[in-house]
């Protein structure tokens, strides 16, 4: 599907990801598919790897639902800037985490959550876009 060279100099930039309920899944793709061009395949995170980042926002995401109001607590807030903190760590870590949440713009997409619950739905349904088009537009993985 791709061509698997060794692109590991080459270097992602930090991109602005504007997503809404009507584009975040075609921004996903867009996503992956540059990380893909730039980097190929063999030289971005792995599915397993987003699929852990990704578990971790998932009680996040459960909790949130049961709440009956538009506003997050402090108690979630605090989780999702630990979540933040998960995801800035690991991009530390591995440089394939690094470009991901660069191109993907996912620590600005953590900050715009704030207290508002739609908008943490929304950051939450384009997390699971950039999984399923990591699994669909990748065949190798680790």
């Amino acid at each position: 599907m791709y061509n698997n060279k060794n692109f590991s100099n080459n270097t992602v930039q930090k991109r602005v990801v504007d997503i809404d309920n009507e584009n975040y899944v075609s921004k996903a793709e867009e996503v992956i598919r540059e990380l893909v061009r730039i980097k190929g395949e063999r030289n971005i995170l792995t599915t397993s790897k987003i699929r852990k980042l990704l578990s971790m926002l998932t009680d996040i995401y459960r909790k949130s639902k049961d709440m009956k109001t538009d506003t997050l607590d402090n108690t979630i807030f605090s989780k999702i800037q630990y979540f933040k903190l998960h995801f800035i760590y690991e991009a530390g870590r591995e440089p394939q985490v690094k470009d991901f949440v660069e191109v993907a713009g996912i620590i600005e997409q953590i900050d715009k959550i704030g207290k508002d619950k739609k908008k943490l739905i929304l950051f939450c349904h384009y997390m699971e876009a950039l999984v399923a088009y990591r699994k669909y537009l990748v065949k190798n993985d680790k």
